[in-house]
C-alpha cells in the first residue's frame, strides 16, 4: 500500500506587492488554517514519512506548521524546486521517483498542478482550496507507475469543511 497526501500551501500574503512570488508569506489566517488542519489531520492519523515541499516560503511554512502537528520531525522535510509551479505531469514524475521504502509521502505546492493531479486520480476532485488535503491510498507496492494507478481510497478536506 502506498499513500499519498496533496496539501495545498495556506492562505498566503498579498501585502507586499512588489516581493517575488516566491518569497510571499502566510497570512494569519493561513497560520491559523495549518495549525488547524494539522490537528485534525492528526486525528486522523494521517502520518507522512516524508514532506516534499515547493521551495515557496507559503509552502515551507505550511509544511513546518503540519509537521509540528503531525509529529513528523523537521528532518523529514525535504524541499524539492521541482514543486513550485508544476504541472501535475511533473508532480507525477517526483512521485514516481519516490524511494521504495517510503509508504506514506505528503505533497505540499500549488495549484493548478496539485488540483490537476487530483483531479487525474479522482474525478470527484475539482477544486484544492488553500490548506486542503487530498489523500489517495494505493493498493500498490511501488511509486514507479503511479501515474496509471487508481486509488482504492479518496478523501478530501479543507479548513472550510466542518470534519473529514
Amino acid at each position: 500500500m502506498k499513500t499519498l497526501y496533496l496539501v495545498r500551501h495556506a492562505k498566503s500574503s498579498w501585502d507586499h506587492p512588489g516581493i517575488p512570488d516566491r518569497d510571499r508569506p502566510l497570512e494569519e489566517r493561513g497560520e491559523r488554517d495549518a495549525a488547524k488542519m494539522g490537528q485534525r489531520w492528526s486525528h486522523r492519523h494521517v502520518k507522512p514519512q516524508l514532506i516534499l515541499s515547493s521551495p515557496a516560503v507559503r509552502a515551507l511554512a505550511t509544511a513546518k506548521v503540519i509537521a509540528g502537528s503531525l509529529d513528523t520531525k523537521l528532518k523529514h522535510i525535504v524541499v524539492d524546486d521541482r514543486l513550485y509551479d508544476a504541472s501535475a505531469d511533473a508532480l507525477i514524475g517526483v512521485i514516481e521517483g519516490l524511494d521504495e521504502r517510503l509508504e506514506r509521502v505528503m505533497l505540499i505546492g500549488h495549484n493548478p498542478g496539485l488540483a490537476d493531479l487530483a483531479h487525474h486520480f479522482s474525478s470527484t476532485i475539482s477544486q484544492m482550496p488553500t490548506c486542503a488535503l487530498a489523500e489517495f491510498i494505493f493498493d500498490v507496492k511501488t511509486w514507479s507507475g503511479i501515474g496509471h494507478a487508481c486509488p482504492s481510497e479518496v478523501a478530501l478536506d479543507s479548513p472550510k469543511q466542518s470534519s473529514a
